[in-house]
This record gives structure tokens, sequence and C-alpha cells, in this order.
């Protein structure tokens, strides 16, 4: 706790985010977007916040938690909230369990998602997406932010960059917003001491990162300690970061495909430099072009994130070894 005032109590964000719940990034987009809260200044211009606004950040955090929309209850005050939750509470008691809200919900609002950040990309407005975005993670939570918005947007984005109604740019400018929002996005409870470890990359050749990123945050939120490398890393560099961290796995991501035959002999030696103790977890939309290669090598192909979280499972609690394409 870190008190700037004897006569008041005024927190700085980094103690404010650990006891409200609610990530820094996340509180800051809050106050900007809707004022939840109205922090004060210090003289040199850091934040700081009250018991009051501590209190406000953990009642909107549990109202969003229960599928209220942010933009709908950020000016409520701390009565109101309360009340709400009551309801919440008294409505839950009433509900059997296998009654409450379904996950199907939340895929439907992504796809109301899904609509409206194309139709920011499509006119390059890139304030608009960055909200759209910045809701969608507290409505959805982040695998379903993840899973059925952003994969899908990232699919329809090169759907029709390939057909010609979008530039290179507008990808550019939604992969580096997405990128900004990873500390939002991204598990930031430690690990437990003995949580199996993983290093997530791109191959050499491979530069777009976003696919190995989003595999970053489902792995951490899986309970995996997860070093991630950035993109376009040689077989022996990421051999070495095994070594360096007793990895028990490693996931790599292929987005594009080419016949120059550099991933498929990036692969080979990777596997072989690794071993048969540390499993090789392979994805990415063009992963399936390197089949031949991957089944010379012995991978399973894995076709999608529930799949992926089972292997992460087996592979976490068992501790058996095997490879895997996601």
């Amino acid at each position: 706790m870190t008190k700037l005032k004897d006569n008041s109590a005024n927190y700085l964000i980094s103690t404010v985010a650990k006891r409200s719940g609610v990530k820094s990034d996340l509180v800051r987009a809050w106050e900007r977007r809707y004022q939840a809260v109205t922090p004060s200044r210090t003289a040199g211009g850091h934040r700081v916040y009250t018991d009051q606004d501590i209190a406000r950040l953990k009642l909107l955090n549990e109202a969003t938690n229960h599928g209220h929309s942010i933009g709908q209850i950020a000016r409520l005050s701390l009565d109101e909230l309360n009340a709400l939750l009551k309801k919440e509470s008294d409505n839950a008691l009433q509900i059997p369990v296998n009654l409450t809200r379904p996950t199907a919900d939340r895929r439907y609002l992504a796809e109301d998602y899904l609509e409206k950040c194309y139709a920011a990309v499509l006119i390059f407005d890139a304030t608009a997406l960055e909200s759209h975005f910045e809701n969608a993670i507290v409505e959805l939570g982040t695998e379903t932010f993840i899973e059925y918005l952003l994969t899908p947007l990232l699919t329809l984005i090169g759907d029709r960059w390939r057909t010609g109604e979008l530039r290179p740019v507008h990808e550019h400018m939604t992969s580096s917003i997405i990128r900004s929002l990873t500390y939002i996005l991204r598990n930031n409870n430690p690990c437990d001491a003995d949580a199996p470890t993983m290093i997530v990359t791109t191959p050499i050749g491979q530069l777009h990162e976003l696919g190995a990123l989003l595999a970053s945050i489902i792995a951490e939120l899986k309970g995996w300690k997860v070093t991630y490398l950035g993109a376009n890393l040689p077989a022996e560099e990421i051999a070495a970061a095994v070594k360096f961290t007793n990895a028990r796995a490693v996931t790599l991501s292929i987005s594009f495909s080419t016949d120059d035959h550099i991933v498929a002999k990036e692969l080979r030696r990777l596997k072989k430099l690794i071993g048969l103790q540390v499993a090789l977890i392979v994805g990415g939309r063009s992963a399936g072009h390197y089949q031949a290669v991957l089944d010379e090598v012995g991978v399973t192909h894995v076709k999608d994130y529930d799949h992926f979280r089972r292997l992460l499972d087996q592979l976490g609690n068992s501790g058996r070894y095997q490879d895997a394409i996601v």
C-alpha cells in the first residue's frame, strides 16, 4: 500500500489493481471511456485513488463478471451497485446451476462485436476498434474474446485482404491494437511454483506472431508458465530456450505457407534438438500445409481451442509428453 497523504487514503494504480482485482490497463480504460472513477493527480502527474474508488472498482468488476455492460453501470452509485449485485445473488439462489447464463449467450454477443469490429476496421477507425475490444474483453471474458471474436476477426480480415476489399494496412492497424491490449488479456497472477513450463514462438521465416501470442495467453490461463519469444526464431535458438527454462512443451505458430521447404527443415531440426521428452505443439492457419512433415515427425492434429486446452491439461497434470499440432 502506498499512501501519499497523511489525512486521506490515496493509492497508486498498481495498488488499486491488486486490491480491486481490475488490471491497471482496464482501470484506465474504464476511467477514460466511462468515468467509472475520477482519480486526482499528484504534483508529478500520477493518478491517485481513494478507498471509495477501490470499492467501486470491486463492485464494477463483480457486476461485469455477471454479464452487465460496463457502459450501462459505470456511473451507478455504490448503493445502486450493491443493490444490483444483491439482486444477482438472490436470483442465483432461485436458478438451478445448470440454467445459469450459458456460454452460448456470450458467443452470440461475440458475433455482435465481430460485426462492429469489422465495420471499424473497414473504415479504418482505430479509436472505435480499440473501444469495441475493451468493451468485449469485459463482457466476454478473455478466452471467449480470443476464441469467438479475435480469431474469427483475424480470419475475416485475411480473407477480405485476399479478395481486395482490405489492404495490408488494415491488418497492421488491427494487430497493433491487439498487441496494445496484451497486458489486459494476459494472466498476471503468479504461477504455481511447480507449474509446467512452455516456450511459445514462430519458426524462422514466420513473421506474423499474433497466433503465437494468443496461444501463450491461453496456456497461461491454463496454469502454464509461459516464456513468449516473439517471432522468427531458428530451431537452435528455440532449443536453447527450452534448455534454459527446462520447458515441457514448445508451441509454434505457422500463419503462412511457402514452397521453400524452410519450415519443414526447421520442424525436423527442432524436434531432433529438443528430443522426445519435450512436446512439440504447432499451430496457425497454414500449419496443415505442412501435414506431411508433421506426420513424419509424429505430430497429432489438434483442430480447435478446446482440444488445445485438453492437451495442455494432459501434459500439465500427468507429466506425459507427446507432440501435437493446434
